[in-house]
């Protein structure tokens, strides 16, 4: 199995400046993405940003030029860079793990608990 740590979540000012955190562990075999969601009250859960396995990332329109995904292979973490934060930024974060474990012919798709970023006066 695969388990997800997330950390980062806070109360920010708008204007200001988060980084999220998840790493994952357990017995994984490969990484084929990790990237981040969110789900804001009322809303329906939608991609932040996602790193795939041969470095290419992707954004979600909203947050180009503000956020920035990266990744640590050797520590099978994802960071998510927020920065310029606005209100309508604020939402659970929830990190998406896509790859396989064991001896790699098991595929497997998994979710962190979710991180809280309230961005707010």
């Amino acid at each position: 199995q695969v388990q997800l740590v997330e950390s980062g979540g806070d109360l920010v000012q708008p204007g200001g400046s988060l980084r999220l955190s998840c790493a994952a562990s357990g017995s994984i075999f490969s990484i084929n993405a990790m990237g981040w969601y969110r789900q804001a009250p009322g809303k329906e859960r939608e991609l932040v940003a996602v790193v795939f396995s041969g470095g290419s990332t992707n954004y979600a329109d909203s947050v180009k030029g503000r956020f920035t995904i990266s990744r640590d292979n050797a520590k099978n973490t994802v960071y998510l860079q927020m920065n310029s934060l606005k209100p309508e930024d604020t939402a659970v974060y929830y990190c998406n793990f896509k790859g396989t474990v064991g001896f790699g012919i098991r595929y497997l798709e998994v979710w962190g608990q979710g991180t809280l970023v309230t961005v707010s006066s």
